[in-house]
């Protein structure tokens, strides 16, 4: 493998950074009404009298910055897991994370429950439990003699992924037409977002929810850029991986846990947003290569502007009607999907 050096490494970055500061310098300036950005930023001190400043600052800035978050942890995820089960059709969803969510998003809908655990909504940290436990029953079933089996992984997901939906449908079923508005609308992906300072900062527990959120996302996303160089020998086999001094059994937790971990964050965040982890890795490994150690930063950098500006799209396209962005990402995903098989196919990897 060519040596990276950090000018090269630099380099092959640049392109996806200047990619990303463009899109969040304009995707805020564009929506279904326009704004003045010029007084939007002279007034960005009187967010209460001035309509331009409070539409960028308190609805399209936070929405955007979220956009960027959600979509760079899916593609992130999606890049290391495609590593991790050698399967060019990876991505965040396959391994039940979404599914275990968002059963535990509709049960707290149904429930109706309303009590703020830690600053996080019910139905946020009932997502978030429901993503952790889907993570233990997984990797559980995968764990074989201290080493995660990768066929047993995927089918594990793959099978929780469909009890889970089962049960969705049991819960929308039982429920009235309101619950089921509520539900079905979580479930399509959502970044509407809307930033209030003043309420944020009188709510201790809102202040924590941030903080602990903040640190396990950049815990995760660190932990998987730090063992990009060992993907790539993993991607090749644990078998050769191993005789070429990988810790294979540390390298799998930490990329499993890793990659479960900022999903299931941005799952309960925004809900299930499909795709992202697919389109992206896949495009930049088409246009810079498949080294990990380039492929995991760019995929991080693409995947936030892509989500960005499928979200602009979503909430701009149609005048007056927001779509929401897990219809368009999975619009434009199924396609993708099918052209990989095809490919695939084609190529005898299937």
């Amino acid at each position: 493998m060519q040596a990276l050096t950090p000018s090269r490494f630099a380099a092959r970055l640049a392109p996806f950074v200047l990619f990303l500061l463009a899109v969040l310098v304009l995707a805020p300036l564009i929506g279904n009404v326009s704004i003045d950005p010029v007084k939007a930023w002279t007034h960005r001190h009187d967010l209460a009298g001035n309509v331009d400043a409070s539409i960028l600052w308190l609805t399209r800035v936070p929405r955007v910055l979220l956009a960027g978050l959600v979509g760079a942890a899916l593609a992130l995820a999606g890049a290391t897991l495609q590593a991790l089960l050698r399967n060019p059709l990876a991505e965040p969803f396959t391994l039940g994370v979404s599914s275990g969510g968002a059963f535990g998003a509709v049960v707290a809908i149904k429930l109706g429950l309303d009590a703020t655990v830690l600053g996080f909504s019910p139905v946020m940290f009932a997502a978030l439990l429901g993503s952790i436990a889907t993570v233990g029953m997984v990797y559980a079933l995968a764990r074989t003699r201290g080493v995660i089996s990768t066929n047993l992984l995927l089918l594990a997901g793959v099978t929780i992924s469909f009890f889970f939906a089962a049960e969705i449908l049991l819960v929308f079923y039982l429920a009235d037409f309101t619950e089921t508005h509520m539900m079905l609308r979580w479930m399509m992906g959502s970044l509407d977002v809307v930033f209030h300072p003043r309420s944020l900062a009188a709510s201790w527990g809102a202040r924590l929810s941030f903080a602990t959120a903040g640190l396990a996302y950049a815990a995760g996303i660190i932990a998987l850029l730090a063992h990009a160089g060992a993907l790539n020998q993993l991607s090749l086999g644990p078998e050769i991986a191993r005789s070429r001094g990988v810790n294979v059994r540390r390298v799998q937790r930490l990329s499993y846990f890793g990659a479960s971990l900022i999903t299931g964050l941005v799952v309960a965040l925004a809900g299930p947003i499909g795709f992202v982890g697919l389109i992206v890795p896949h495009a930049v490994r088409f246009l810079i290569g498949p080294d990990h150690r380039v492929l995991l930063p760019a995929s991080l950098l693409a995947g936030a502007g892509f989500l960005i500006l499928c979200d602009t799209a979503a909430r701009s396209i149609v005048s007056g009607v927001e779509i929401p962005v897990g219809v368009l990402t999975a619009t434009l995903g199924g396609p993708f999907f099918l052209g990989l098989l095809i490919r695939a196919k084609h190529t005898g990897r299937i």
